[in-house]
């Protein structure tokens, strides 16, 4: 057995400690007034994190394979498009991509719509009429899109050529081709880092916070604001992330192991 298959089959240790841990805390959460009280509050920005998170993840992967495949596309345009796209977004911190959407590309995209539809009679609409949890989801999207297409690339040039050159030998049309033999062979090797993307993504959506967006961490800044117990309400916090990271976590390696195990 060779040094890289060192230790997959290791009884999950890890995932003991951090069961008994995750029960101690929800025990200590449920059987405490206080911090019964503080979940009670956080539970509400859930809905806000989830939404945010799987919302700016299915757009970024639409976008993430679009510049993908102009990535890979014969036209240079294209290519060298792709690549100033993935190149630039990739080189903001995600924090300061997230304050130029809501305060810089937001207000732009006001005023382009107010002065395209003001042509044909349409009412203007004000910045503040822009939700400040859109602006953050389109952020997180434009972020998460640059990461997600260089996934998309690689796995798509993971295929083997041979594969293609009998799908054109079949006649099938690049769509056909694409649908029918490159993407189902790709999302093999796609899947684990797509994954990995995804969970990040939910920890990143801490940040629209920052915005005034009511989810699991601004609730929690306001509660410990408002009950100064900030230890009690940190941990609530940190375990409502924990167990949302670690299940997911859970969730995608029994996917690959699954996906491995097909032909």
């Amino acid at each position: 057995m060779g040094p890289e298959r060192r230790g997959t089959g290791d009884f999950p240790w890890w995932l003991v400690a951090v069961s008994v841990l995750g029960i101690l805390l929800f025990y200590r959460t449920l059987a405490d007034a206080l911090h019964a009280q503080i979940l009670s509050t956080l539970l509400r920005g859930v809905q806000i994190t989830l939404f945010v998170t799987l919302v700016a993840f299915a757009l970024a992967a639409a976008v993430g394979l679009g510049v993908a495949l102009m990535a890979l596309s014969r036209s240079l345009v294209l290519r060298q498009v792709a690549r100033f796209y993935t190149e630039v977004v990739r080189g903001v911190p995600m924090l300061v991509l997230l304050l130029y959407v809501a305060f810089v590309l937001a207000p732009g995209m006001v005023e382009l719509r107010n002065w395209v539809l003001g042509l044909v009679g349409v009412d203007p609409i004000r910045t503040r009429d822009f939700s400040l949890l859109w602006r953050a989801t389109i952020a997180l999207t434009i972020g998460y899109s640059a990461f997600i297409g260089e996934v998309f690339r690689a796995g798509l040039l993971s295929v083997d050529p041979g594969q293609i050159e009998a799908a054109n030998a079949l006649g099938l049309s690049p769509w056909q081709r694409f649908r029918l033999v490159v993407f189902p062979q790709a999302i093999k090797t796609i899947l684990p880092p797509l994954g990995n993307d995804f969970i990040a993504m939910i920890k990143d959506s801490s940040l629209v916070s920052v915005l005034g967006v009511l989810d699991v961490t601004q609730l929690g800044k306001v509660t410990a604001a408002g009950n100064f117990r900030y230890f009690e309400t940190y941990n609530v916090v940190a375990l409502i992330y924990l167990t949302m990271t670690i299940t997911l976590s859970l969730v995608l390696r029994r996917l690959e192991a699954h996906l491995r195990r097909k032909p």
